[in-house]
């Protein structure tokens, strides 16, 4: 395959950009479906005249329907696109990335989805996907699923299908809420999650930061122990990456753990821990919920981020040494690995 596109790239450039232009389009009608033609042209940045041809000789090939509510794929359409994700990947440079961050951080896994979620919102969308087959990939009788929040994993929850195999799975909040727009919080994500997925969840109304006395105090409760339990022996983790001065300012950080954290030069966030670029912990948090610690331990932990100003955050957390998947996007794979 690898040969075959290099010959293409070398004989027929352009048969490979207008594959890729289409590529895209069907991606992101599958994405984004119903839609209307304007909103697409307007979100791959093509014009209504280019993109009116091309949505007709795509829909002369019975890939996509139109109907007033807008543009749909068809069975042939999606069966086409699975063929030619892995085809594109090879072709796209985003197979090689992938193996490169698997050697550079050591990791078990690693998915790359084109484009960069910083320019496009989309692309949230797509690795979303990208990590709903990868939660499916590793389901087995019984689950346990922990998830974070965050803009990430909510583009997770709604990109979250039913599982065709009807297993168990059970959705559980991997921390407390941070106080922000309800969409994002972690109870929120599960909830949707679990709706989506036809399974159950748990929920933890407890905020994610607190006081010492107010930690022993809540974990003591019998249904929190009982939650908390749950929280921290899952099957699998599915876990976003923060910008760490974002994050203090999501959290309302005290002005002197805000200085802690500045001085220290965080750059990354996850479970409440702040990273330095080498991955030192600037700032722990005292949060009801999964610790590091406790991921150490865990056989499937999946982190999504993307978009190239995560890269640092990513790196840092990655410093940890965790046996981790990854599922980012172009634009931070090619930081991580300029780095």
């Amino acid at each position: 395959m690898n040969s075959l596109v290099e010959v293409q790239k070398k004989l027929l450039p352009d048969l490979l950009q207008v594959m890729q232009k289409r590529y895209q389009i069907l991606q992101y009608i599958r994405l984004m479906q119903p839609i209307g033609r304007r909103s697409l042209a307007t979100s791959l940045g093509l014009s209504e005249r280019i993109l009116r041809s091309e949505v007709k000789f795509l829909k002369d090939q019975n890939l996509i329907e139109i109907h007033s509510s807008g543009m749909n794929l068809t069975k042939d359409g999606s069966s086409l696109l699975k063929i030619l994700e892995e085809m594109m990947k090879d072709v796209l440079g985003l197979t090689l990335l992938e193996n490169k961050l698997m050697e550079r951080f050591n990791l078990t896994k690693v998915i790359v989805v084109s484009g960069d979620s910083d320019q496009s919102p989309w692309v949230k969308k797509e690795m979303g996907r990208a990590c709903v087959t990868c939660i499916k990939e590793r389901l087995n009788g019984k689950n346990i699923v922990a998830v974070t929040g965050g803009t990430t994993l909510a583009a997770v929850a709604e990109m979250m299908t039913p599982d065709s195999k009807n297993r168990d799975i059970l959705f559980v909040p991997a921390r407390g809420g941070l106080g922000e727009t309800v969409e994002n919080q972690a109870n929120t994500i599960c909830a949707k999650m679990a709706e989506r997925a036809s399974g159950n969840y748990r929920l933890l109304h407890v905020p994610d930061q607190l006081s010492k006395d107010a930690y022993q105090s809540i974990i003591a409760e019998p249904h929190i122990k009982e939650l908390l339990e749950m929280m921290r022996s899952p099957s699998m983790v599915v876990h976003g990456i923060g910008d760490a001065k974002t994050m203090a300012e999501r959290r309302r950080t005290s002005e002197q753990d805000f200085n802690k954290i500045e001085k220290g030069n965080a750059v990354g966030e996850a479970f409440g821990y702040y990273f330095d670029q080498e991955g030192k912990i600037i700032h722990k948090v005292q949060t009801v919920g999964i610790q590091i610690d406790d991921i150490a331990e865990m056989s499937n932990v999946m982190a999504v981020a993307g978009g190239a100003s995560k890269a640092k955050a990513i790196k840092a957390y990655l410093k940890q040494s965790l046996d981790s998947v990854l599922i980012t996007d172009e634009g931070a794979a090619n930081e991580l690995i300029r780095d």
